[in-house]
């Protein structure tokens, strides 16, 4: 009897770290889960072995289409919050929070691709979390089994089964591949409905089958559904490749101007920066705001609040479409709004971007200072403190932070007036802020400038902000002067609701006016010889309230 060759003890260990972590692998891989949104309400999204993502919108059917995941994984998602009877609704609030559903589908089906991307990202986290707890207590219980066993018992048992090393393993994939093979045959597969109408055809969704009463409503209403989306896809497409020509066409101009000495050339040391706000979940937007990053070469990307519309976690699929707009390598700095939440805030640092609140950064050689807008607001609802402070305290905290660092470039807020006391402490020389959803300024307030970016997404009060523009969307590149410290001008892209783009030419930045006393002495000063001013910045705790700026400045106004 030939005697069985005993392999040495490094490889069975190997052999047998493998096998622990290939089951862990696919414990993990086959149980993985994650709450995600789909449109406007949250769902559960569950791996399993049918090869098919299949959506289950309760009475009204199923969506099913074939599944992108490898080695015939599938997706089953579970929507939530889908009111089980519609005539229950009955308030205008209600309806009007039925609207801005109607905005969420719109949404997704307009860049499903965003879901998509967070979805299977969350997928493979938790398959990776649940695999590594799964090796965990493996290696837990048989630390936990040898320890029982004792020194003796163990022995014994190694010289019975290591010369069975190869039989052992070979049993191991066996039964393991059978395993999987149950699994996969214990899923109900899904009965394939009917093919879907045409109307899917050319979008992400091509291919798809229906099941249910959705198969009849989507062959009744899809084709209208389809005729928008179309629309807006052709309108955003349009106003991109307009945006381009738009571009090139002052480029030519500031050539000219260049030439003929009007401009300056440009100088390359100067840090340029785009300015966005109260974008509303346009994602329709993203394309146009990556066209004009592009060209214009930005070091830096501020965000002055307002991404989302009532700072759900549904809403992730907005904060990544404008992340996606965010040309590599290139920081965003946001200032979020009343529109938006911690939640939104957390989303936007998952990433990468660089979230202001309360103290001073400093991006791309540019020392920023800015906050989280203390308040909230939400649609059908209306506006409250979120936190633990009024506009004003956080107006008092925010100029208190600028002169104690004593070296802020640029005040990035979401409301105005809230920055009013840092401008008039001396402390902070530019603000930029949104909130207004128009442009104005640069206005002097107190020592230095502020400049309110409109609406990035085109927003008009009491309108959605999905679909082509309803107004005129707006964003502005700032220059920066790194060696003297100061904003150089500003340059505002336009596009209409018709769709066309325009760029202005630069605007310089206007050199804040002393007060009147300062002004008197620079007067002697100049004929007597250098005199020191008699009135210095005011500080913070001596300047006025941030609730008291000029006529028609209100922080506590919700566009």
């Amino acid at each position: 009897m030939t005697e069985r060759r005993t392999p040495p003890r490094w490889l069975r260990w190997t052999l047998a770290a493998v096998a622990a972590l290939v089951a862990c692998l696919l414990y993990g891989v086959t149980t993985a889960s994650a709450t995600l949104g789909l449109g406007p309400h949250e769902a559960l999204y569950e791996v399993d072995t049918d090869g098919l993502v299949v959506v289950d919108l309760g009475p009204l059917g199923t969506l099913e289409i074939d599944s992108p995941l490898p080695v015939g994984l599938g997706v089953d998602v579970t929507v939530k919050e889908i009111p089980a009877d519609l005539t229950a609704v009955e308030d205008t609030t209600t309806l009007d929070r039925l609207a801005g559903d109607l905005d969420g589908y719109l949404q997704f089906y307009a860049s499903p691709s965003t879901t998509f991307d967070a979805v299977a990202h969350a997928l493979v986290l938790d398959a990776a979390r649940r695999a590594g707890l799964a090796l965990a207590a493996v290696g837990l219980v048989g630390w936990g089994v040898a320890l029982l066993l004792g020194p003796a018992r163990r022995g014994e048992l190694t010289r019975t089964l290591a010369p069975r090393t190869w039989q052992l393993t070979a049993g191991f994939v066996v039964v393991s591949l059978v395993g999987a093979t149950l699994v996969a045959s214990d899923v109900e597969q899904p009965t394939r409905g009917r093919p879907a109408s045409s109307v899917f055809d050319g979008t992400a969704l091509e291919g798809a089958t229906i099941t249910g009463r959705l198969a009849g409503v989507i062959d009744t209403y899809g084709g209208q559904l389809l005729a928008l989306y179309d629309q807006n896809e052709a309108f955003y497409a349009a106003a991109r490749d307009d945006v381009a020509a738009a571009w090139r066409a002052w480029e030519v101009r500031h050539a000219v101007r260049v030439a003929t000495g009007t401009d300056a050339p440009d100088d390359e040391d100067v840090v340029t920066m785009l300015v966005v706000s109260d974008l509303h979940c346009n994602t329709g937007m993203a394309g146009p705001i990556q066209e004009v990053a592009t060209r214009a070469g930005v070091d830096v990307m501020l965000n002055a609040g307002d991404t989302t519309m009532n700072g759900t976690a549904v809403e992730k699929v907005c904060v990544d479409a404008f992340a996606d707009a965010v040309p590599d390598g290139v920081p965003m700095v946001v200032a979020d709004g009343n529109h938006d939440s911690q939640l939104t805030s957390d989303q936007e640092a998952a990433r990468g971007q660089v979230i202001l609140d309360g103290d001073v950064v400093e991006v791309g050689g540019v020392r920023i200072l800015g906050d989280r807008d203390v308040l909230e607001t939400r649609v059908g609802v209306g506006t409250s403190v979120a936190r633990e402070r009024t506009p004003t305290e956080q107006a008092g905290d925010l100029a208190e932070a600028a002169c104690d660092d004593g070296d802020v470039d640029l005040l990035l807020i979401h409301t105005p007036p809230v920055g009013n006391r840092a401008l008039e402490s001396g402390c902070v020389p530019f603000q930029v802020s949104g909130h207004t959803h128009a442009r104005s300024g640069p206005t002097q307030i107190g020592q230095g400038m502020r400049y309110v970016n409109a609406s990035t997404a085109g927003a008009a009060s009491g309108q959605a902000t999905v679909g082509p523009l309803r107004g005129t969307a707006e964003m502005t590149l700032l220059r920066f002067d790194p060696t003297t410290r100061t904003m150089l001008d500003l340059q505002v892209v336009e596009i209409t609701p018709a769709g066309a783009a325009t760029v202005l030419d630069r605007e310089p930045i206007p050199v804040p006016v002393p007060p009147v006393g300062e002004l008197e002495v620079a007067d002697a000063g100049s004929s007597d010889g250098p005199t020191s001013p008699t009135s210095a910045p005011a500080s913070p705790s001596a300047s006025s309230p941030a609730s008291a700026p000029a006529a028609g400045d209100d922080a506590t106004a919700e566009p």
